[in-house]
């Protein structure tokens, strides 16, 4: 089994204003990213080289979006959403740096 590069759990993914899971699991694993319920059901998932990952400038600093296989995915990573004013944690910047990292685009 290849060695996991990044993985998430309890993060809550939503597409639109539509949450489809609000303990969800991200993970990059050989070359792949994979966005999967709760339950382990597989939600969406693409080679990192297809998938574009940023952190939004109108959205607090725990949040990333995912953009794969022409769908865009609103992640909050993290245990909790922040207080209104207070600096989420920092698992946003870790996964966007994944994502670059695993396709070859560096950090």
């Amino acid at each position: 089994m290849a060695e996991l590069e990044f993985t998430a759990r309890g993060v809550r993914i939503g597409r639109r204003l539509r949450s489809l899971t609000r303990a969800g699991q991200v993970r990059i694993s050989d070359g792949r990213l994979e966005l999967l319920t709760s339950y382990g059901s597989e939600i969406d998932s693409a080679p990192v080289q297809a998938v574009r990952a940023s952190r939004p400038w109108f959205v607090p600093g725990g949040r990333a979006l995912a953009d794969l296989n022409g769908h865009r995915y609103l992640l909050t990573l993290g245990d909790h959403d922040p207080a209104p004013g207070e600096p989420g944690p920092p698992a946003a910047r870790r996964f966007v740096e994944a994502v670059r990292r695993a396709s070859g685009r560096g950090a």
